[in-house]
C-alpha cells in the first residue's frame, strides 16, 4: 500500500491570493473612481455612488438599468465578456421609442435592421428566425413597436443570463467591498 505523503501548503499559492485581492481591490477603487468621473458633471441627486443604491441593483435588472452608475457598470461588465450587443440593441430600442417623425422612424428602423438584427449583422442579437423575419417586415413601414418583441426576448436573456454572471462578478462584489469600506471609515 504506497503511503500518503501531506505536502506543507505552497506558499507561492497563498501569496498569488493575497495578490489578487490587492488587485481587485485597486480594480474597484480604479472602477469607482472612473465611474463618479464619468457623472462628475450631474448635478442630479445620484450625484455620488453610494453603498444603498449599489446593494439595489441585486433587486433586478430593472432597478440595475434604472441607475446611471448601475447602467455604466453593466455595460463595462458586458464589453468585458464581448457580449455588450444585447444591452446596445436593448438600450437602442428605448430611444428609437422616442422618435417622433416618421421619417426619423423610417431611416432609424433601418439602422436598427442593419446593426443588430439583420443576419451576420454586426452586433447581431440572438433572436429566433420568426422574430427576425417579422422584424424585416416590420422595419418596411416602421412604428414605434416594430422591435418591441426582439427587446423583450433581448432583456429576458439579459436577466436570466448577464444579470445573474454581473451580481457574481469581480467588479460587482469589489465595488460593494470598496463601497462598504468606504462607509464605515466615514
Amino acid at each position: 500500500m504506497p503511503s500518503l505523503t501531506v505536502e506543507p501548503p505552497n506558499t507561492q499559492h497563498f501569496i498569488m491570493d493575497r495578490d489578487d485581492r490587492k488587485r481587485n481591490k485597486n480594480l474597484g477603487k480604479n472602477f469607482m473612481c472612473r465611474l463618479q468621473c464619468m457623472f462628475s458633471h450631474s448635478s442630479s441627486s445620484e450625484s455620488r455612488l453610494s453603498l444603498e443604491d449599489t446593494q439595489q441593483w441585486s433587486q433586478s435588472l430593472e432597478r440595475l438599468l434604472e441607475s446611471k452608475y448601475g447602467l455604466a457598470t453593466f455595460r463595462n461588465f458586458l464589453k468585458s465578456e464581448y457580449s455588450d450587443e444585447n444591452i446596445e440593441f436593448w438600450l437602442t430600442c428605448e430611444d428609437y421609442k422616442k422618435i417622433k417623425s416618421s421619417f426619423r422612424m423610417s431611416s432609424r428602423a433601418k439602422k436598427i435592421y442593419e446593426q443588430f438584427i439583420k443576419a451576420e449583422s454586426p452586433k447581431e442579437i440572438n433572436i429566433d428566425y420568426h422574430t427576425r423575419e417579422q422584424i424585416k417586415r416590420n422595419v418596411k413601414t416602421p412604428t414605434m413597436h416594430c422591435f418591441d418583441d426582439a427587446q423583450k426576448i433581448v432583456y429576458g436573456l439579459m436577466e436570466r443570463d448577464s444579470y445573474p454572471r454581473f451580481l457574481r462578478s469581480d467588479i460587482y462584489r469589489t465595488l460593494l467591498e470598496n463601497l462598504a469600506a468606504d462607509a464605515t471609515k466615514g
